[in-house]
C-alpha cells in the first residue's frame, strides 16, 4: 500500500478509506504531501472527503456511468497512452463478427436469454477463436442442466443462473484461450478491433448522461477526467483505491472492470503509483480469498472441482487452462497436485489420481445467501460461524436469523456472545412473535476465540503481503484461536472415525494431521506456513523448501499448500517474520515481510518498461531489462521471466510461459495482454454496462433494461422488493440509502459495541439526511425516523447534515439516507439499535454471488417504528399500497412499455406462484422456491 506515495493522483471511489482504513490512508496523505491530487467521489462528505482536493457527490449505484464517461473522454480527445496500449492491451485484437452491442439490443449482449436470464458467451470470443464457456474451458453442458438431475432436485429443464455462475466460476486463473488463430490490427482502425468496439460502446456515455444519471456536473465531471489524463502516460502514474461500495452490488464486478479499463487506457498498471488498490478489512481479509473462505475456490484461486465436468484430475485442469494458450496458468496441474500432495501426502498417488476424488466437488451455489434458504427448507442440520455475525452483518438479516432458527445446531466461536449466537432469546421475531424461544430447537456451542493479540501467524493484507505476528499475551480461559481449536477438532474426529472402512471416511483418515508444538505448547503456526510454501518430496533436494512456485512438478515430486504463497519459506526462513526498517532499504522495502508472489510489490511490473525494456520515463522507473546482464533488473522483483528479452518472439505452436513474448506483461492472462474487453471469464457482458441497483426510484435513462438480466434474483416470500423506475408503487419508497462504516465500530459491532469507549464515541444507530429531506418529511435532528423497505422498518436518530446532499437526476431531486453498519438488537452488547442490514433483500451479482448492500430504495417517516406484531401490520401496509408482490423486481429482463407507456407489472401467475407468495407446493415461508425463474415458470 505504501506504493501509494508514488502516485501523482488518487481517486478514492467506493471508499471512504480516511475511517475505514486509517493506517493505510497515511500513505494517501503522503503522497498529498508530495504534490499528488486527491479526489473523493462519494455519496456522502466524509472524513476522506474534508482532506481531499475535490470531492464529487454521486448517487449510490451510479458508478459506470460516471466512469464510462471517464473513458469516452479518454478515447474522443485521444488522451490515451497509444504506445501502452497498442503494446499491452488487447486492443488490436478483433472480436468476433457475431458479437453484438447492447446499443443494438436494447440493454443486452447478444447470447442472451430471457428465459433463463443467462447468456450464451459464445458471441463475445476474438475472430478465430473456438467456442469457450464463460468458466474457460470448452462450451458443454453442464451436468446439472440435464432434465431431471440432482443439481436442481430433478425440478429444472434449465439450468439456474445461480448454479450456473458457481459452475463457471473462474477463481483467479482467467479464461482459457487458445490464441494461436487471433487476428490483430495493429493500426487500431479495424471497426472490429477491441478498441473501436470500447469507443462505440462508450460513446453515449457523456457528460449529460453523468448529470442525469449520477447528478454529477460536467464541470466536475471535466475536472476529474483531466486530473486522470494529466497524471497519466510516460512521466505520471494515477492509482484508483475502492473498497465494499463498489464490490456490494449487483454490478460490482463490472465497476471494478471499468476502472481497469481506465487504467489500461492511461497506462498506470503494473507502474510505482499506479494500478488498482483493492481495501481490504482488518481481519487478513486478503489471506481468508488466497487460502479461502469462499465455497467455490481452493487456495491459490483454482476453482472448485464441479460434479460431472470434473470426474479425473486431467478433465478439472483441462478446463482451468488450454494447453495451446500463453501464460502461467498453463501449469495448473503443477499447482493442483502440489496442493493434493501437501493435503494427503503419501495417500496421494499417481495411481489414484493424487486423491483428486478426495475432493468435494460443486453442485450448484453453495454460497452463504443459498445455504441460509437451504435452511430454511431444513435441508442443513449445523453451521459453524467463525468471525462473522450475519444476524447484522449480512444482506435480510431476518432471513439469516431465520434460517439459524431451523437449525439442529449452531456453532459459534467469537470474542463476545454476538447476535448470531443470541438470536433465539433476544432477536428482533421475538419481540415480533415470529419465534418463540421455546419453539426453537436450535441448540448452540459457543466457543470463546482468541483475539489477534492472543496467537501468533501471519496477515495477508491489502498489497498481498504477509506479515508476521506474534502472540503478545496469553488467551483468557478457555479462548483459544482458529488453528487450535481446528486442529484438536480435527483430532477428535479422525479418533472417533478410526479403523473405519467406509470409503467416504478416507479423505479425512488420510489428511496430513500432524504439526509440531511451537513453545508454548501450541500448534506452531510457522510449521502451517511451511507446509503452504512446499517442500521438494523426493530427489536430491527431498525436504528441502520449494523456493518458487516455477519448482512445483505435476508428477507428485513436491508438495504446496498454495501455490501464490511459495516463497514465503524460501531458503527455510520465514520471509513473512522480516521487519528491517525502511531507512537500512529501498522505497519498495523488500525486506519488510513478504509478498505474494515470489516478494513482487507490483503485479505485472513488465509494464513499468516499454516494449523495448526501457523505463517509460527515468521518473517512474522501475524494472527494466539490463542489456549487458541478460536479464531484468530494477527495484522489485521482475514480474516476468527473469532472462527472457524483450525481442523474444515465441515459435510457432509455443504455449504456457514459453508462448509468452517478451513484450507481454500480463503473464496470467491467456493472450499476454490487458484486457480492455473480456471474450470470456464474465457471465453478465464482456464491457460494462451500467444497469440500475435492484432497487431504485430512477429509471435506467441509458437502456430499456432497468437492472442488470443476469443478476441472481430469489423471488420469494420473504424476500420482497421494492418497485424500481417507473413501475407502480414505486413513489411508496421514493428515497435512496447507502451503508458505510465508523472509525470507532468494526464490521457488524462484534468487536465494538461491547467497548464501552467505543461504545461511548457513537451510543446510537443513526441516518444521516439532508436539510431538504427533513423538511420535506417533517424529521428533526436527534428526532426518530423510521425507515421502511418491503421486508421490514427500522428506527434510527436522525442526524440532519449538509454532508449528503440531495441530487439532480433526470430533472427532479433525489435524496440519499446514510446509515451506518454495526448495530443489531441484542441484550449483551453495552449498546444495541436496529440493523441497517435488516431493510436489504437478498439479489446477487452473477459472477461473484456477492449481494447488493450498499444501495437500495426505502420510505423515511418522522417517529419510533411501531413494536411487536404491529411492526409486521405496518410494513404490510405499505407494501399493499405500493403493490408488492413475489413477482415485483424479479423479472430479469425489463418488459417492453404498454400503450400507455408503462412497463408491465408481473404478477404472481407470471412466476408460478400463489396468491401468498408460495410456490405451488411449498410452504408459506417460501423457503422451497427456485432461485431464479427458469423456462418452465415462464412458460
Amino acid at each position: 500500500m505504501q506504493d501509494l506515495q508514488q502516485s501523482d493522483c488518487i481517486i478514492i471511489e467506493g471508499s471512504n478509506m480516511a475511517e475505514c482504513h486509517p493506517v493505510g490512508f497515511q500513505w494517501v496523505m503522503e503522497a498529498k504531501a508530495r504534490g499528488a491530487k486527491v479526489i473523493h467521489i462519494d455519496p456522502r462528505f466524509t472524513r476522506t472527503s474534508a482532506v481531499a482536493d475535490t470531492h464529487v457527490p454521486i448517487r449510490a449505484g451510479s458508478d459506470i456511468v460516471f466512469l464510462g464517461a471517464i473513458i469516452n473522454y479518454i478515447l474522443s480527445t485521444g488522451k490515451y497512452f497509444h504506445d501502452y496500449v497498442a503494446a499491452y492491451t488487447n486492443a488490436a485484437t478483433l472480436v468476433s463478427e457475431d458479437f453484438r452491442d447492447v446499443d443494438d439490443l436494447d440493454g443486452v449482449f447478444s447470447g442472451y436469454d430471457p428465459e433463463t436470464g443467462t447468456y450464451e458467451t459464445a458471441s463475445w470470443s476474438y475472430e478465430g477463436v473456438g467456442e469457450h464457456s464463460a468458466g474457460g474451458g470448452p462450451a458443454s453442458e453442464p451436468e446439472g442442466a440435464k432434465q431431471g438431475d440432482g443439481a436442481n432436485g430433478g425440478e429444472e429443464s434449465e439450468e439456474s443462473e445461480s448454479d450456473r455462475g458457481a459452475g463457471h466460476e473462474l477463481g483467479g486463473h482467467g479464461a482459457a484461450l487458445d490464441h494461436s488463430e487471433v487476428r490483430r490490427d495493429e493500426t487500431l482502425q479495424h471497426p472490429r478491433t477491441v478498441f473501436q468496439v470500447l469507443k462505440r460502446h462508450f460513446a453515449r456515455y457523456t457528460p449529460e448522461m453523468v448529470q442525469e444519471t449520477c447528478g454529477i456536473s460536467p464541470e466536475q465531471l471535466l475536472e476529474v477526467c483531466e486530473a486522470v489524463t494529466a497524471n497519466s502516460g510516460r512521466e505520471r502514474t494515477t492509482a484508483w483505491v475502492y473498497s465494499v461500495g463498489w464490490t456490494h452490488h449487483t454490478v460490482g464486478v463490472q465497476m471494478i472492470r471499468t476502472s481497469a479499463i481506465i487504467q489500461l487506457l492511461l497506462g498506470n498498471m503494473g507502474r510505482p503509483g499506479g494500478g488498482i488498490l483493492a481495501l481490504r478489512g482488518h481481519a487478513s481479509i486478503q489471506g481468508s480469498t488466497d487460502i479461502p473462505t469462499l465455497f467455490n475456490l481452493l487456495p491459490g484461486y483454482l476453482p472448485m472441482p464441479k460434479v460431472g465436468p470434473h470426474d479425473s484430475l486431467d478433465e478439472y485442469v483441462a478446463e482451468i487452462a488450454s494447453p495451446h494458450q500463453k501464460g502461467f496458468w498453463v501449469n495448473a496441474k503443477s499447482y493442483t497436485t502440489s496442493l493434493l500432495k501437501a493435503w494427503w501426502g503419501d495417500a496421494a498417488t499417481e495411481e489414484n489420481d493424487f486423491a483428486f476424488q478426495y475432493l468435494p466437488r460443486l453442485t450448484g451455489d453453495h454460497g452463504t445467501y443459498a445455504t441460509v434458504m437451504s435452511m430454511l427448507r431444513d435441508e442443513i442440520d449445523g453451521y459453524f460461524l467463525l468471525g462473522q455475525n450475519p444476524a447484522v452483518g449480512s444482506a435480510h438479516g431476518k432471513m439469516q436469523r431465520m434460517g439459524l432458527s431451523h437449525l439442529k445446531w449452531l456453532v459459534v466461536r467469537d470474542l463476545n456472545l454476538i447476535e448470531s449466537a443470541t438470536f433465539w432469546s433476544d432477536g428482533p421475531e421475538i419481540e415480533t412473535g415470529e419465534l418463540k424461544t421455546d419453539e426453537i430447537d436450535t441448540e448452540v456451542f459457543f466457543f470463546p476465540a482468541a483475539s489477534h493479540v492472543e496467537k501468533g501467524g501471519t496477515f495477508t493484507q491489502t498489497q498481498r503481503m504477509l506479515q508476521w505476528h506474534h502472540k503478545a499475551v496469553d488467551p483468557p480461559g478457555d479462548a483459544q484461536s482458529e488453528l487450535e481449536f481446528f486442529y484438536l477438532l480435527g483430532q477428535k474426529i479422525r479418533q472417533r472415525l478410526a479403523g473405519s472402512t467406509d470409503p467416504r471416511d478416507r479423505p479425512l483418515l488420510d489428511l496430513t494431521w500432524d504439526y509440531p508444538l511451537d513453545e508454548d505448547g501450541e500448534i506452531s503456526a510457522a510449521a502451517v506456513l511451511a507446509e503452504i510454501n512446499g517442500f521438494h518430496l523426493t530427489g536430491e533436494k527431498a525436504g528441502q523448501p520449494l523456493n518458487t512456485f516455477n519448482e512445483m512438478k505435476p508428477d507428485g515430486s513436491t508438495s504446496g499448500g498454495c501455490w501464490i504463497y511459495t516463497g514465503v519459506y524460501a531458503d527455510g526462513v520465514n520471509q513473512a517474520m522480516r521487519r528491517k526498517p525502511g531507512r537500512e532499504q529501498s522505497w519498495v522495502a523488500p525486506e519488510w515481510g513478504w509478498a505474494w508472489p515470489m516478494n513482487r510489490r507490483t503485479l505485472y511490473n513488465r509494464a513499468a518498461a516499454d516494449p523495448d525494456g526501457k523505463p517509460w520515463s527515468e521518473r517512474k522507473a522501475y524494472v527494466w531489462w539490463d542489456e549487458e546482464a541478460q536479464k531484468w533488473t530494477g527495484h522489485d522483483v521482475p514480474d516476468f521471466e527473469v532472462g527472457k528479452a524483450p525481442s523474444y518472439r515465441p515459435p510457432e505452436g509455443a504455449a504456457g510461459p514459453d508462448g509468452l513474448a517478451g513484450d507481454d506483461p500480463f503473464i496470467m492472462q491467456a493472450d499476454g495482454k490487458g484486457w480492455l474487453y473480456a471474450p470470456a471469464g464474465l457471465l453478465d457482458g464482456p464491457m460494462p454496462t451500467h444497469y440500475e441497483p435492484q432497487e431504485s426510484p430512477v429509471s435506467n435513462p441509458m437502456y430499456r433494461q432497468q437492472a442488470n438480466p443476469t443478476r441472481e434474483v430469489f423471488p420469494r416470500e420473504d424476500n420482497l422488493q421494492n418497485p424500481s423506475g417507473d413501475e407502480p408503487g414505486v413513489e411508496l419508497y421514493p428515497y435512496v440509502f447507502t451503508t458505510y462504516r465508523l472509525t470507532e465500530h468494526h464490521t457488524a459491532g462484534g468487536m465494538s459495541r461491547f467497548q464501552p469507549y467505543l461504545s461511548e464515541l457513537q451510543p446510537e444507530f443513526f441516518c444521516e439526511i439532508s436539510p431538504e429531506l427533513a423538511r420535506e418529511r417533517g424529521l428533526e435532528n436527534l428526532g426518530w425516523a423510521t425507515i421502511i423497505s418491503a421486508r421490514t422498518a427500522i428506527e434510527a436518530r436522525v442526524l440532519v447534515t449538509e454532508r449528503v446532499a440531495p441530487l439532480r437526476i433526470a430533472g427532479r431531486t433525489v435524496h440519499q439516507i446514510g446509515l451506518p453498519y454495526h448495530w443489531g438488537v441484542g441484550s449483551e452488547a453495552l449498546v444495541a439499535g436496529d440493523s441497517a442490514n435488516d431493510l436489504f433483500g437478498v439479489t446477487l451479482d452473477a459472477n461473484v454471488h456477492i449481494q447488493e448492500t450498499k444501495v437500495a430504495s426505502c420510505d423515511i417517516q418522522p417517529g419510533r417504528r411501531p413494536r411487536g406484531p404491529a411492526l409486521l401490520e405496518y410494513v404490510a401496509a405499505h407494501r399493499a399500497r405500493a403493490g408488492v408482490t413475489t413477482a415485483t423486481g424479479n423479472e430479469h429482463r425489463t418488459p417492453p412499455e404498454d400503450a400507455n407507456g408503462q412497463h408491465r407489472r408481473l404478477t404472481d401467475a407470471d412466476l408460478g406462484q400463489d396468491s401468498d407468495g408460495a410456490t405451488d407446493g411449498d410452504g408459506a415461508d417460501g423457503g422451497g422456491q427456485k432461485h431464479a425463474m427458469n423456462k418452465q415458470e415462464r412458460d
